[in-house]
């Protein structure tokens, strides 16, 4: 099970000022291609915005403090924002974390189709997300 960093999600009230200030400011591109589509109607609604260095994406998402209650799930990955890892073997990975005893949030493809999210605290009550992408 490799992981790969794969975006750093910033939660905001205002997703059109973030969007400016890291495009004009820090220079960073709108991302356009491969995307992911969000399921607006389980649980978070909010906006996003996509940027990137080229390598790693942010996303700027609306902040939603309720969207763990309205999803059914204890971890709410938009309230403070997360990091968010890649990987090629989420089962495997989902054992690894019941190995040591950490507990996750399991949202599935409940936020974005065709991605199978998890999402976690480390130790300080960082989210973290672990997903992968469907192959079908």
């Amino acid at each position: 099970m490799k992981l790969k960093l794969h975006h750093i999600n910033l939660s905001t009230e205002n997703v059109g000022r973030m969007n400016d200030f890291y495009r004009n400011v820090m220079g960073l591109d709108k991302k356009t291609e491969g995307l992911p589509v969000l399921q607006k109607n389980k649980g978070y609604g909010g906006d996003v915005s996509f940027v990137t260095d080229g390598d790693i994406q942010m996303h700027l998402a609306q902040k939603d403090v309720n969207a763990g209650f309205n999803s059914g799930q204890f971890v709410n990955p938009v309230s403070h924002g997360h990091i968010a890892y890649r990987t090629d073997d989420l089962d495997s990975f989902i054992a690894h974390l019941e190995e040591q005893g950490i507990p996750y949030s399991n949202w599935g493809h409940q936020a974005v189709e065709g991605w199978r999210q998890i999402f976690f605290y480390d130790p300080d009550g960082n989210v973290i997300e672990v997903h992968q992408v469907n192959e079908d």
